[in-house]
């Protein structure tokens, strides 16, 4: 089984800063990609950031020059730093692992933190 926790979701005003954490625990022998997506109210959920195979970065355009992804492999955590908060980044942010499965790969997702841009 695999776990993901999530922290530092929270309220900050535009042009804020804000830092998410996620530990990722449990039977994980390998990663094909780990990252995060937000889904905000009356919308899908989307891609934010994600690190993929070979340690290349997807970023959404909307976030491109304002949030960066980190992370430790070794203590399976990714980080995402939100810098420059405007209100429609307001959304619930997910953590998500891709790991192997057989054949093929499965996504675990975190329980969401909210993040929530307002003055």
């Amino acid at each position: 089984q695999v776990q993901l926790v999530e922290s530092g979701g929270g309220l900050v005003q535009p042009g804020g800063s804000l830092r998410l954490s996620c530990a990722a625990s449990g039977s994980i022998f390998s990663i094909n990609g780990m990252g995060w997506y937000r889904q905000a109210p009356g919308k899908q959920r989307e891609l934010v950031a994600r690190f993929i195979s070979g340690g290349n970065i997807n970023y959404a355009d909307s976030v491109k020059g304002r949030f960066t992804i980190s992370g430790d492999n070794a203590k399976k955590m990714v980080y995402l730093q939100m810098n420059s908060l405007k209100t429609e980044d307001t959304a619930v942010y997910y953590c998500n692992i891709r790991i192997p499965y057989g054949w093929s790969t499965r996504d675990y997702w975190g329980q969401g933190t909210q993040v929530t841009v307002s003055s």
